[in-house]
């Protein structure tokens, strides 16, 4: 091809083959309707997770979530504090170790983790509406077992 030809189509056949290129793709389909809705709870992807294991865990260490979420404990710290300030979490003395405390939702966070949750869950719904629910637990349980040890 000479440097003056451009082609009618970008050929991205190599790349459909990386299992990195395909679950990137995905990901940003996903995430782009996620940030839409879950704009009015004010949830980031991130947040979302931390307010889905306090809910789901309470009176979760930060360590623990770190440690679940793949989250560094400074990136960690600022969050923690917003979602506090916001009236979503509160700490509360660990029962076995005076140096932890324990992260618990607030009633209101409760309410707000609820909705969420139920947005989230409608959302996956409608992106992955191409696939039937069968393939969507193939795809899933595929995808954990990259990132799983």
């Amino acid at each position: 091809m000479e440097a003056s030809e451009v082609p009618e189509q970008v050929d991205t056949s190599f790349l459909e083959t990386l299992l990195g290129y395909n679950a990137r793709r995905t990901a940003l389909a996903v995430i782009s309707v996620f940030l839409q809705r879950m704009a009015p709870y004010g949830l980031r992807p991130v947040d979302f997770s931390v307010v889905s294991v306090i809910a789901h865990n309470p009176g979760v260490t930060s360590r623990q979530i770190c440690a679940a979420l793949d989250i560094l404990p400074p990136n960690l710290v600022g969050m923690i504090k917003s979602l506090e300030k916001r009236g979503l979490i509160e700490r509360r003395p660990h029962p076995t170790d005076r140096r932890a405390q324990g992260l618990h939702l607030t009633p209101e966070g409760q309410v707000l983790q609820a909705e969420a949750e139920a947005t989230a869950s409608q959302l996956e719904t409608d992106v992955a509406r191409r696939l039937t629910p069968s393939e969507l637990q193939t795809l899933i349980r595929l995808l954990r077992k990259v990132y799983l040890p």
